[in-house]
C-alpha cells in the first residue's frame, strides 16, 4: 500500500525547488567573488606600482567586502528554507493514523462505472460490478485490492471473515471488490489461492475506475449505503486496528 504519496510528492518539490536555489546561490556567490577578487587585484596592483609595496601585502590587509557576505546569505537562507520545510513534513508525515486519508467523496454518490468481470471467477452475484450494484438498497463493502499487493494478502482472512459473518449476512450486506490495474490472469489465480470472498468482482485494468474514487493505492475499502453514498473510507489492509471503525461504519450506514 502506498502511503502519503501527497507528502512523498511534496518533498521530492520542495528538495528539488530547494537544492536549484542552493546551485543558483552558489552560482552567484562565485561570480561575486570571481568580481570582487579581480577588483582586489586590480586595485592592489595599482597601490603596488605607486608604493613599489608587493601586491600580496595590498591584496591580504583588504578587509571582505560586504557584497561577499551578502553573497554567501543567497546559499544559507535556502539551505534553512529546506530544513524548515523538510522538519514541517516530517511532522505532517507522523501524525495521526494513516488510515484515516479523508476523501472528497465521502458523502456523495459513487461515481459512474461499469466494470468488466473477472472472467473464469465464479460468483454468487451478477458478474462484473458497476455504480447501479451499489445502489440496490443495501450497504456495500467495496475492497480495492490486487495479487501484487503484499498487504492485501495479508487483509484476505479478515475480508473472509467478513463475507461468512452471519451478522453481516442476515442485515444483506454485501462484500464486493475491484481488481486494480492487475494482470486478470494473475488475480484469478489470487483469488483461486487464498479465497474469492467476494459477491461481484469488476476489474479495473486502466485504473480509471480508482482514480474516480480517489484510490491512492491498494487495498482500500469503502462503505457504500444502500442508496450508492459513500460513507467511510479506510486506506490499507483491514486489521484488528481498523476492524472496529470498520463495522461502526457499516452500523451507521445502514441507519436511515
Amino acid at each position: 500500500m502506498l502511503r502519503h504519496d501527497g507528502f512523498i510528492m511534496a518533498a521530492f518539490l520542495v528538495t528539488g525547488t530547494v537544492l536549484a536555489g542552493m546551485i543558483v546561490a552558489v552560482l552567484i556567490d562565485y561570480r561575486f567573488q570571481r568580481r570582487t577578487l579581480s577588483r582586489l587585484i586590480d586595485h592592489s596592483e595599482a597601490r603596488s606600482r605607486m608604493s613599489n609595496i608587493p601586491a600580496s601585502i595590498h591584496l591580504s590587509s583588504s578587509a571582505t567586502p560586504p557584497r561577499r557576505r551578502v553573497a554567501r546569505l543567497w546559499v544559507v537562507i535556502p539551505l534553512l528554507v529546506f530544513c524548515g520545510i523538510a522538519a514541517l513534513l516530517l511532522v505532517r508525515l507522523g501524525a495521526g493514523d494513516p488510515s484515516l486519508v479523508p476523501s472528497a467523496l465521502i458523502g456523495r454518490s459513487v461515481p459512474q462505472f461499469a466494470l468488466k468481470p473477472l472472467e473464469g471467477l465464479s460468483t454468487s452475484g451478477p458478474p462484473g460490478l458497476s455504480s447501479a450494484d451499489l445502489r440496490r438498497g443495501h450497504v456495500t463493502i467495496l475492497n480495492v485490492f490486487a495479487s501484487w499487493c503484499v498487504e492485501c494478502r495479508e487483509e484476505e482472512g479478515a475480508l473472509m471473515a467478513l463475507a461468512s459473518d452471519p451478522t453481516l449476512q442476515r442485515r444483506g450486506v454485501k462484500l464486493t471488490g475491484i481488481v486494480y490495474k492487475d494482470d486478470p490472469k494473475n488475480a484469478l489465480a489470487y483469488l483461486v489461492a487464498h479465497g474469492n470472498p467476494f459477491a461481484q468482482v469488476g476489474t479495473d485494468r486502466s485504473g480509471r475506475t480508482g482514480i474516480d474514487f480517489g484510490v491512492y493505492g491498494v487495498p482500500e475499502t469503502y462503505v457504500i449505503k444502500g442508496d450508492g453514498t459513500i460513507a467511510y473510507k479506510l486506506v490499507g489492509g483491514i486489521s484488528d486496528a481498523s476492524r472496529p471503525g470498520l463495522m461502526a461504519a457499516i452500523a451507521e450506514a445502514e441507519r436511515p
